[in-house]
Formats: structure tokens, C-alpha cells, sequence
């Protein structure tokens, strides 16, 4: 047995699934954490699987974490307990009746053991169950169906939540969607400049600079209380939906990590970010802004999410998806400053390609802002 598939075979076993894995391979989706399918058969039936790393130099309270993934899936459940097995996400339990494992040296600790998550020889690991018959897409590949029904999953999610407390979720990763923190952060990244290449990214940084006011507006209305907080999902990226197969219908909306207490605009602005463009997120070149895939989205999420938004998060959205956009354009170059830590790349410069790719959207996006907040009005008084 090769070493991948013994490790995979001892999770399973702390997770009270015993059987012969009669196949494994890795995911290679997701810049953060390191997941695996896997199939079981136990000798009267075959599990399906998906087994993941969580990356704990990321999410430094993974417990805290796994508490949120467990009370939010419950909560769901509770509200529609009929619901179709494959429309909800199920993580298996181990005997202790903990979500996750935890192995120091490969081998599992008792509940009762503290561990230190930047502690090299901790690995924390979850299972889940494999949603059958289902597909996700990795862009929206200029498909404004699939923007349509990713708009009505997430406004859906929004809905179902809307009378969950979010102040009962810890901040699985803190200041996540936090602008004014987070390009306080890049700049300070900037005068250090550990690694000796902002001179490389000046025109980059340059632009950040000009619109860091801009990057607060949101920020500001938080400490006015001009926007509630909500449960928010926080990475609404379209391969974060499983559809089916068949016929596109929205099934579970997966990868619940970065679930904490947050804006709905944040949650809106990132898919736009995402898939309602005209390049991949590493390619600056013809990088803009498609309003007809933004009209798609906002009308499906509009239809499941229309009723519950109040006037402020509504007239917020559009905002929301160029203040997003700039967020992560120096999330991106600041961790191509800091030596590429956080977000996986494949090839040297591929932060710095993603924080020029991201500037070119959220510039194509400012100078179309009339036209993006009149689609979203438009959209949110046809759905009330």
C-alpha cells in the first residue's frame, strides 16, 4: 500500500468507516486546502468520499471552525428536514462525536489534547460525504445559465440563514473581509518589502493607493450601522456550488470554512469578481467586466434573496463587487511581497499576475458602476 492510501485508510478509520479503498485521487481545486476523493467498500456497499487537509497556518482555529461548519449545516437541516440527501453536506463523526481528526506524527490524539495548528507534525483532517450525479464549474465559462443558478444558490443560502445569529460564528479567519485591515496590512507588507519586489509592482501598488478611500466605503457604513450582519459564506465562487448534473439545478453549496459573521454585499461582489468576467483570475490581459453575466446572476439571486435584503444591502451590492475586487487584488500582491504564503501558485509570478488581473476588473468595474448599480435595482424591484 502506497503511503497516501495508508494515511487515507487510518483517517477513515478514526472516522468509524472500515472497508478496502478501492480508489483515491487528489483534488486539485481550491488554493488552500489539500482534499481527496475517496471510494470505500466495505463489502455490501461502496462510500463515496471527500477527505480534506485543512491548512491550519490559514484557519488558526480549526475547532472554532469545524464548530461553525457543524452549527450551520444543523441549523439548515432544521429547516427543512426532508431535504434530499444529496442537498446537504454530511461530515462523518469519529467516536468521540468530533467533525474532525487531529494527528501529531500521523497518529490521532485524544480530544482532551492540546495542539498548537502551527505545529508541523499536526494534521488536521475532516471527512464528508461525496454528492453524487453532481458537477461544479470552475468559471462560469461565459454561461449565464450557470451565473443564474449560481445567483439563486447563493441567494438561497442567504435565505436560509437569515434567522441564524451570526454573532454565534467565530471569525474563522479574523479581518477576512475587513478592508480597511487588510490594505492597512498590504502597505505595511509594502514598507518592508521582505523580499525585494515592490519595485517590481509599483503601477500595482500605485492604483491601490489612489483608491484605498474607496476600498473603506464599506467599512464606514459598518461603523455607521447602515448594514446588518449576516451569515455570510465568504469564497462564493461558482466551483463552490455542486449542480446537477442533468439539468444545472443548484444542490449544496460546499466548502463552508470562511463562514463567519459578514456583509451580503461581500457575498454578491465576490462571485461578480469571479465569474462574471471575461478572463481567468490569473490573466490580466482582456480581463473586464461582463454586465450580461452580472444581469444573470443578480436576477437569480434576486429571486431567492430579494425579500430578505433591506434597501441599504441592496443599493451595497454593487459597491460590494468592486471593494471585493480591490480587496483581493492586494490580498494577492501582498503575499507575492511576502514570498507567495498563503494562496498556492504554480508557476513564480502568478500572485502578481492575479493581483494585475484583479486591479484590471475592479477598474473596468468603476467605470461601469452606473450601469451595475442600475441592474441590481432592477433586479431587486422586479423580485419584490
Amino acid at each position: 500500500m502506497d503511503e497516501v492510501k495508508e494515511k487515507l485508510a487510518y483517517i477513515c478509520s478514526q472516522f468509524r468507516i472500515e472497508g478496502e479503498i478501492l480508489v483515491y485521487r487528489w483534488i486539485p481545486a481550491g488554493h488552500i486546502n489539500t482534499a481527496y476523493y475517496v471510494a470505500v467498500y466495505n463489502g455490501k456497499e461502496i462510500y463515496q468520499l471527500l477527505i480534506q487537509r485543512v491548512n491550519t497556518y490559514v484557519f488558526r482555529d480549526p475547532v472554532g471552525m469545524m464548530k461553525n461548519i457543524e452549527l450551520l449545516t444543523e441549523h439548515i437541516r432544521g429547516k427543512e428536514p426532508t431535504m434530499e440527501k444529496r442537498r446537504r453536506l454530511h461530515f462523518r463523526h469519529t467516536a468521540a462525536r468530533r467533525n474532525y481528526v487531529v494527528l501529531r506524527n500521523g497518529l490521532a490524539i485524544g480530544p482532551e489534547e492540546a495542539f498548537d495548528p502551527l505545529d508541523e507534525s499536526i494534521e488536521f483532517w475532516r471527512v464528508y460525504n461525496f454528492i453524487e450525479y453532481s458537477t461544479s464549474f470552475e468559471t462560469a465559462e461565459g454561461n449565464p445559465e450557470v451565473l443564474r443558478m449560481s445567483g439563486k444558490a447563493f441567494g438561497k443560502f442567504l435565505r436560509q440563514l437569515e434567522d441564524f445569529d451570526a454573532e454565534r460564528l467565530i471569525e474563522s479567519i479574523p479581518h477576512f473581509h475587513d478592508t480597511r485591515y487588510r490594505l492597512d496590512s498590504f502597505f505595511a507588507d509594502v514598507e518592508r518589502d521582505e523580499m525585494g519586489r515592490a519595485a517590481s509592482c509599483r503601477e500595482e501598488i500605485g492604483i491601490i493607493e489612489k483608491y484605498r478611500d474607496f476600498g473603506c466605503t464599506l467599512c464606514e457604513e459598518i461603523d455607521r450601522g447602515l448594514l446588518p450582519m449576516r451569515v455570510t459564506h465568504n469564497d462564493t465562487k461558482t466551483n463552490n456550488i455542486l449542480f446537477d448534473k442533468d439539468n444545472l439545478d443548484p444542490l449544496v453549496i460546499i466548502d463552508l470554512d470562511t463562514c463567519m459573521p459578514g456583509l451580503a454585499c461581500y457575498d454578491f461582489g465576490d462571485t461578480i469578481r469571479f465569474a462574471a468576467c471575461t478572463a481567468e483570475e490569473d490573466q490580466p490581459d482582456g480581463m473586464k467586466l461582463d454586465l450580461e453575466l452580472m444581469r444573470a446572476y443578480t436576477e437569480g439571486y434576486m429571486s431567492e434573496a430579494g425579500s430578505v435584503l433591506t434597501d441599504a444591502e441592496v443599493e451595497s451590492l454593487a459597491t460590494g463587487a468592486a471593494v471585493i475586487t480591490l480587496e483581493l487584488a492586494s490580498r494577492f500582491l501582498a503575499d507575492y511581497l511576502v514570498g507567495d504564503r498563503y494562496f498556492r501558485i504554480a508557476y513564480p509570478e502568478q500572485n502578481l499576475r492575479r493581483a494585475q488581473a484583479q486591479l484590471a476588473l475592479f477598474v473596468d468595474m468603476m467605470a461601469h458602476m452606473d450601469e451595475m448599480q442600475a441592474i441590481v435595482r432592477e433586479c431587486a424591484e422586479r423580485a419584490r
